[in-house]
């Protein structure tokens, strides 16, 4: 029984990080102009990092590199992390947080990279719903078939 279910859990893991994932983009979209942040300085560009389930059994298969066979465990996320790239730096000598030369630091965050993270997030979701709703069909005409 418990490996009827092990699709829908796999995409509902998956739905769980891209909705994540998309919640994280919205926020650096949100914070592309903020130059003063808690921790001092401009709000840096986050992103979130995802890993692959444990295995769920491993076999010892001699001509296999791996012995741990990943069927279906899906993907979890270990943590969101800072970008550490370069903050942008604009001329902009009216800004309450230009240095003494005019020029204000402003956070890594690129709102065209940022769109195409959205569309590849979506896209993925997407994908998993439709996963999800064929693993659903399959069991409905399986029980179908069972009458």
């Amino acid at each position: 029984m418990m490996r009827l279910f092990q699709s829908i859990n796999t995409s509902g893991s998956g739905l769980t990080a891209e909705q994540l994932r998309m919640d994280v983009i919205a926020n650096n979209i949100a914070n592309v102009n903020s130059t003063r942040t808690p921790q001092g300085g401009p709000y840096r560009r986050q992103r979130v990092v995802f890993i692959p389930r444990e295995p769920q059994m491993s076999f010892n298969i001699p001509f296999v590199k791996s012995n741990a066979i990943y069927n279906g465990k899906g993907v979890r996320v270990i943590g969101i992390e800072e970008d550490p790239s370069p903050f942008r730096i604009e001329y902009r000598p009216e800004h309450p947080d230009a240095d003494k030369d005019g020029y204000v630091r402003l956070p890594n965050v690129n709102v065209v990279l940022e769109m195409a993270d959205m569309i590849t997030a979506s896209r993925a979701y997407e994908a998993n719903v439709s996963a999800m709703r064929a693993s659903k069909e399959m069991m409905m005409r399986a029980l179908d078939i069972s009458k």
